[in-house]
């Protein structure tokens, strides 16, 4: 029997079709990857490379301390935590017993001194009086001299009236020059002043404005326009110099102190843009500022305790740096912030033009609200002196060197 004949050449099996499949989504996949990575390229060199950024970020502000300058009892505190208030608003008040029966003590003794120089100007005048008159005795005793003198060769007047003319002379002289001493001696305290800068006046108008100024301390002001923060004192409470009472936080005076790492600061410079956001308000509110200086010292370095890492076990840990960063006053008006908060920050570093040290600009931070204490008391003092004075004080001066040119 004969058997069937197989072919030489069989054909090939046909390929399943889920490795095709494979292959085409690796393909597909390695593609991705490249255009991924194409991608990232590009946006690091021509976008990610400029900016640095940090999360160790929060917002830093002044923080005002209200401290009395003179001891007292507070009767009244006039403002609270979380209110607003004003620069020049009164926020403690200490009791003023004490300090105002000493203002009204110096305020009496300067009034008292303004009328013994006014008495001082005025004994100028009768000295300069009494010289003249003195004066006249003595042209009057040498006109007599002189008369005896001519007729005492015929015997008309003895020796004796004409010791006594001599006499008559020297007594006079003296009494003029002793006329001229007391003018000379009252001048030398008014000379080459007023009433009003009399160094008498001016001491005792020193005690009043001293004594005008511990009174009027015994309001404390506002500094500034802010929140009211710390709260500590209580009425009753007794307070000296130096005791922290509140604090003022001004919240339209913030700033952001970032903490980049040392390996971040090479590129950054002062004046470079920031963008920011807040979690108090997530990422729908973007805030806009600048690089405004950089610490002089990291964290560490400024810290309570500083690393001591001259040590066997030394291990190193990467630094941060503060870095401030100013805010624009419109955004900040518009979502306000707190001292405190956590901020995103992202600098632009691609403008390389600005410095690192020594290109920072200085902030000044000064309130004038104490400066009416001082004009106050200048205006009470001005006022005393011209009721006593009487209505030729502002005169005196003139007065006195009139009077010198007749000695």
């Amino acid at each position: 029997m004969s058997t069937p004949q197989q072919p030489a050449n069989p054909a090939p099996a046909p390929q399943p079709a889920s490795n095709s499949k494979r292959k085409a989504m690796m393909a597909l996949l390695v593609v991705v990857i490249l255009i991924a990575a194409i991608a990232y390229g590009l946006y690091y060199f021509l976008v990610a490379r400029f900016h640095e950024s940090t999360d160790d970020a929060y917002v830093n502000g002044n923080v005002v301390q209200i401290t009395p300058q003179v001891t007292g009892t507070v009767i009244a505190v006039k403002a609270d935590d979380t209110q607003t208030v004003n620069a020049g608003d009164p926020l403690v008040v200490l009791d003023p017993a004490d300090s105002r029966v000493a203002l009204q003590q110096a305020e009496a003794n300067l009034a008292q001194t303004v009328r013994q120089v006014r008495g001082l100007f005025a004994d100028d005048n009768q000295y300069s009086a009494q010289v003249d008159v003195r004066k006249a005795d003595l042209s009057r005793a040498q006109d007599d001299l002189k008369r005896r003198m001519q007729v005492a060769q015929t015997g008309a007047v003895s020796q004796e009236e004409i010791s006594h003319a001599r006499d008559a002379v020297r007594s006079a002289q003296a009494a003029l020059d002793a006329a001229q001493q007391q003018l000379a001696s009252n001048r030398a305290l008014t000379a080459n002043t007023t009433i009003a800068n009399h160094p008498n006046v001016q001491a005792a108008a020193a005690k009043v404005r001293d004594a005008y100024l511990n009174n009027a301390r015994n309001t404390l002001p506002a500094p500034v326009t802010g929140y009211v923060a710390k709260r500590s004192v209580q009425v009753g409470q007794r307070v000296s110099p130096g005791t922290p009472l509140m604090a003022i936080v001004p919240l339209n005076q913030l700033w952001i102190d970032a903490n980049f790492k040392e390996v971040q600061l090479n590129h950054m410079r002062i004046g470079q843009p920031v963008t920011l956001t807040a979690d108090v308000y997530g990422s729908s509110v973007v805030y806009h500022g600048k690089v405004i200086g950089f610490s002089a010292g990291t964290g560490s370095a400024f810290s309570l305790l500083p690393a001591q890492n001259a040590t066997g076990n030394w291990i190193k840990v990467v630094q941060r740096l503060p870095v401030r960063i100013a805010l624009d006053p419109k955004e900040l008006e518009q979502h306000p912030l707190r001292i405190g908060l956590s901020m995103q920050v992202d600098v632009d570093v691609k403008d390389e033009n600005g410095g690192q040290l020594g290109n920072a600009s200085n902030t000044v931070y000064e309130t004038n609200v104490f400066q009416k204490y001082g004009d106050d008391a200048d205006a009470e003092i001005a006022r005393i002196i011209a009721e006593n004075a009487g209505q030729n004080g502002g005169v005196q001066k003139s007065a006195a060197n009139a009077a010198s040119k007749q000695m």
